[in-house]
């Protein structure tokens, strides 16, 4: 007798939602979900959709109603508690577009708890589009299965950055002049934590200065090669990871 098929399948479509979730609520989806429900994945009566909304964490939900636009579907069962999120947050100087995208698609992926996009005298761009950012990073944890989101601060220019830092919260800085081992000096600290890297040109004379005199900066080096901005945003998030951060654990 063959095997009942897991439901839901691990194939079905992910959404975060902004309505917290409970079992037996009703949701309907329209605008760009609905389209992407009804358009592109082609739900029909029946299928299963799988629901975050960054709150009480994963669901299970079966279309009601699949119209051309929107989509009704009502939760049966929760599937996972959100995530536990390691607390790292990513202090990354604005890049040109498309690397920025990357930066925030891949500390998505990654797992940061929290992505800081900062302005230095050296950005060659000077603002992000905010609701586009959201959605790049609501859309790699969608295909990454996460159930939380990064949260996404406003453009924050470095001197308020470091003005405004937080006690008791490590801030790990990138220097291509060098530092401390990055994997060493991760490992060595247990406690909330930070990393900041430059843009394309790096950081000035005066940047460096001030960053290195606050004192919960710690400066690291990220290995012998000069990276790219985008690069060294990634490496530093996965490296902190890895040595600190969730993935050590078993899934």
């Amino acid at each position: 007798m063959p095997a009942t098929p897991a439901w839901p399948p691990k194939s079905a479509p992910r959404l975060f939602v902004e309505q917290e979730l409970s079992q037996g609520l009703r949701i309907d989806i329209g605008g760009p979900q609905g389209h992407y429900l009804a358009k592109v994945m082609r739900v029909s009566f029946g299928d299963a959709v799988i629901l975050c909304d960054d709150i009480t964490g994963e669901w299970a939900a079966e279309v009601v109603d699949a119209g051309k636009r929107r989509i009704a579907l009502n939760t049966s069962r929760k599937l996972r508690e959100r995530e536990a999120v390691p607390d790292i947050w990513l202090c990354a100087a604005l890049l040109k577009k498309d690397r920025y995208d990357l930066v925030l698609e891949k500390a998505t992926e990654i797992g940061a708890r929290k992505i800081v996009p900062v302005l230095t005298r050296r950005c060659v761009a000077d603002k992000l589009n905010p609701d586009r950012a959201r959605t790049l990073v609501t859309e790699a944890a969608e295909q990454c299965a996460r159930t939380a989101l990064p949260e996404l601060a406003p453009v924050t220019k470095l001197d308020a950055l470091l003005n405004g830092w937080p006690e008791g919260r490590a801030l790990f800085f990138a220097d291509e002049e060098g530092g401390a081992n990055a994997a060493e000096a991760f490992a060595a600290h247990k406690g909330p934590s930070a990393l900041l890297t430059g843009p394309e040109g790096g950081f000035d004379d005066a940047e460096r200065a001030l960053i290195r005199a606050h004192p919960q900066a710690v400066a690291i080096s990220l290995g012998p090669r000069i990276l790219r901005g985008e690069t060294a945003a990634i490496a530093a998030t996965a490296l902190w990871m890895a040595e600190a951060g969730d993935w050590r654990g078993e899934e």
